[in-house]
Order: C-alpha cells, then structure tokens, then sequence
C-alpha cells in the first residue's frame, strides 16, 4: 500500500484522545491497517497507533520477529487491535527503555506494569483477549497511551535516564532510530 508520514512529537495532533472505531471490515480499513503495517516495517518500528500517521481512531498495531531498535526483545506476535482496554494484573511496576517513532533519536527510561490484560477487537470485529508480560506487556503499553493523547516522555519520572539514542546505546545500529 503506502508508506504514510509519521507525527513527531510537538504536533497537536498527537495530544489528542483518539475516538474508537465504529465500523469494522471495511475496505478503508483494511486499507488503513496495510498503511499502517507498511509505515512501522519501513520505520522498524515495534508498534504503530494511527494517531501517529494523522488518523484520530482507536487503532494500534504491533508484533515483529526480530527488530533492529531492540536487539535484545523477544518477539512479540504480530497483531491489530481496536478499541483497546488494558487492566494490570498486578501491581508490579518495571523501569526498561523505550524510543518511539514520533520521538526519534532519543530513548528514555518509563516505569510500566510487568502483566497485563488487553482486550479489543480486530479489524473484523472479532474479540482479542490476551494475558501478556514483559517486553509484550511494554508495547501494547506504549501504543495504546499514544490512543489517550500521551507520549512515553510524559511518562518518564528519572530524566537522567533520557536521551540521545547514539549516546546512551552506540552499540545499536546507528538508523535504528530514525
């Protein structure tokens, strides 16, 4: 399909609390989710919130087998969800590294819940319901706060565990974060 151009942070547009979706397995969805899929591939990206690309809808995608910007994560199952809802399964907090695509260059470090449940649908209406934890945990996490208007360095509580990508991790390939 299309590679679409990803917000940086500073635009309004990424502020915003995405509104959910109504309609499933229609052909502009369909075709939204492969734009989608393109943009985070061609990005290496973990994960993608349609809010990052423009599109004010409650839509994350997510999953790889391997990814250059975390060399070190294991896979994470490729997956569309819509209208999610998270609940934590406990209370057990972990700090871990995280960079976005809306944010590049930079990393920083974001307390997240260690397990959790997140439900939805897929494009088709299907429901999705998984007990996730660990790095899993961490994506669904971040992709669904950019749904609610937030991005990981709002969520940052030690900013002397934020910054520049080359600087912090010279051993990763230095386009991982472009």
């Amino acid at each position: 399909m299309a590679v679409r151009e990803i917000l940086k942070m500073g635009d309004p547009r990424l502020l915003r609390v995405a509104e959910p979706v109504r309609e499933f397995g229609t052909p502009e969805l369909e075709a939204l989710i492969a734009d989608m899929f393109d943009t985070m591939h061609a990005a290496n990206g973990a994960g993608l919130a349609a809010p990052q690309i423009g599109v004010n809808l409650q839509l994350v995608i997510f999953g790889f087998k391997s990814n250059p910007r975390y060399p070190d994560a294991p896979q994470v199952p490729e997956t569309v969800l819509l209208n999610p809802v998270l609940t934590p399964l406990s209370d057990e907090m972990e700090e871990g590294f995280e960079g976005c695509l809306s944010v590049p260059g930079l990393r920083g470090s974001v307390p997240r819940h260690t397990r959790l449940r997140y439900e939805g649908v897929d494009q088709y209406g299907n429901a999705i319901r998984r007990e996730v934890d660990g790095f899993h945990a961490r994506v669904v996490q971040h992709e669904v706060d950019h749904l609610l208007g937030i991005l990981y360095p709002m969520r940052i509580t030690d900013f002397s565990r934020f910054g520049f990508t080359e600087v912090m991790f010279p051993d990763l390939d230095p386009g991982a974060d472009d």
